[in-house]
């Protein structure tokens, strides 16, 4: 077989299997929290979240280790991790979910699934934006969760300095698994 038969064998092979690619992730995910009151905002980052994505099925994973957080004030860090969070025992938290209506996808989506914080789980409904671009798949999300809920304890002497609700913000950028 020639060298230019050789090179565009490869070169469908290659198509092929991008186009058939079912399973897409990123070991990279930004997850943002913000704490807004009238007393102080505290607010955290993490790049070291990991999701998996399941495009024949619309199903979509989400890993969050805790102790991925990272804090202005490094105290801010210490007491999240040890006080609230309790990170030792509870070291990630997990979304595992459905885009619904799957495939008839538009760019903005809900995802039904169960998010697991602090060892406790709640079904909830997310609303997020989902595209395809390049071969990825673009994922946005914004959305608020109760400290109560997931039984994260806030004493009363800091109570009004830590929001209620909290604003969790997702963003991520997931790649064909090869």
């Amino acid at each position: 077989m020639s060298i230019i038969k050789h090179f565009f064998l490869a070169g469908f092979i290659l198509i092929a299997q991008t186009a058939f690619t079912q399973k897409f992730m990123s070991r990279n995910v930004e997850v943002h929290f913000l704490s807004e009151t009238p007393i102080e905002n505290i607010e955290a980052h993490n790049n070291q979240a990991s999701a998996l994505f399941d495009s024949s099925t619309g199903e979509i994973v989400f890993q969050v280790p805790i102790r991925g957080f990272h804090f202005e004030k490094a105290l801010m860090e210490e007491h999240f991790n040890e006080n609230y969070m309790e990170s030792e025992e509870f070291p990630k938290a997990t979304l595992q979910g459905k885009i619904k209506s799957w495939p008839n996808v538009s760019k903005d989506v809900e995802v039904e699934g169960t998010i697991m914080i602090h060892g406790t789980e709640k079904l909830k409904t997310f609303s997020g934006t989902l595209g395809y671009d390049n071969n990825n798949w673009i994922v946005y999300s914004e959305f608020s969760v109760n400290a109560e809920d997931f039984d994260i304890k806030i004493p009363s002497i800091v109570r009004k300095q830590i929001a209620e609700n909290i604003v969790i913000s997702v963003n991520a950028t997931l790649s064909p698994r090869q």
